[in-house]
């Protein structure tokens, strides 16, 4: 905290009574041997590890964890090959035939979890591809992995709407995730989408299907929200 201090509220009260900055005022200055936390005048790299995507296939946003990604990933265009939930991922993403390639950008809709390499990438030597999904997970993705992208593919945000071989652009720089379909073919295939069934009929994982929030919106029951006039 001492090395924070310059963006820390000086003024905010502890739980001892004092403020912040009292306490912070008897931290000495880390000296130069301290190299587990650094000063902010030199960090361990110019940015953090991880980047918060927008674009047109993230309107809400969405996460990188920059630091497991592939350098060379970071500025991507490529194809998408589609996976509609953990199910249709399970049975066709080690098939042979699957039309997949080093390029492709993988795409697994309805929140189902993390994204494997395809077996037939990895008999090629692949180690990483680009993937998109809109997974709610923590810091344990490996790779290229894009998650929590929002709006969710359940409420029929842009991720529903993927097919296969459209295109799909990263670019981490300008922190953008964009999908490259006209928008005449987006508002088709919208005015077609239809939500899912609900795949349980009651208890707490049809309530979490039908009450939880998105992402950006901190992903708890909307019944918990303070209200806005408290």
């Amino acid at each position: 905290m001492k090395v924070l201090e310059p963006l820390l509220d000086r003024a905010a009260r502890t739980v001892l009574g004092t403020t912040l900055g009292a306490v912070l005022d008897a931290v000495p200055e880390p000296g130069d041997w301290q190299d587990v936390i650094t000063r902010l005048d030199r960090p361990l790299k110019a940015e953090g590890s991880l980047a918060i995507l927008r674009g047109t296939l993230a309107p809400d946003g969405a996460v990188l964890k920059v630091s497991a990604a592939t350098p060379s990933l970071l500025q991507h265009q490529g194809p998408a090959c589609v996976f509609r939930d953990l199910a249709d991922l399970s049975a066709r993403v080690d098939d042979p035939s699957l039309p997949v390639t080093p390029d492709s950008v993988l795409v697994l809709q309805n929140e189902a979890g993390s994204l494997p390499i395809p077996k037939k990438l990895l008999a090629a030597g692949v180690r990483d591809v680009v993937r998109v999904s809109d997974a709610r997970m923590s810091g344990t993705a490996g790779g290229t992995v894009v998650l929590h992208v929002a709006p969710e593919a359940a409420v029929g945000g842009p991720l529903a709407l993927v097919r296969d071989g459209d295109e799909i652009s990263l670019d981490v720089n300008r922190r953008r995730l964009d999908l490259l379909v006209p928008d005449a073919e987006l508002a088709r295939r919208r005015a077609a989408w239809r939500p899912a069934e609900p795949a349980v009929k009651r208890g707490y994982r049809r309530l979490f299907v039908e009450r939880v929030l998105q992402a950006p919106e901190g992903c708890d029951f909307d019944f918990l929200r303070r209200p806005r006039n408290t």
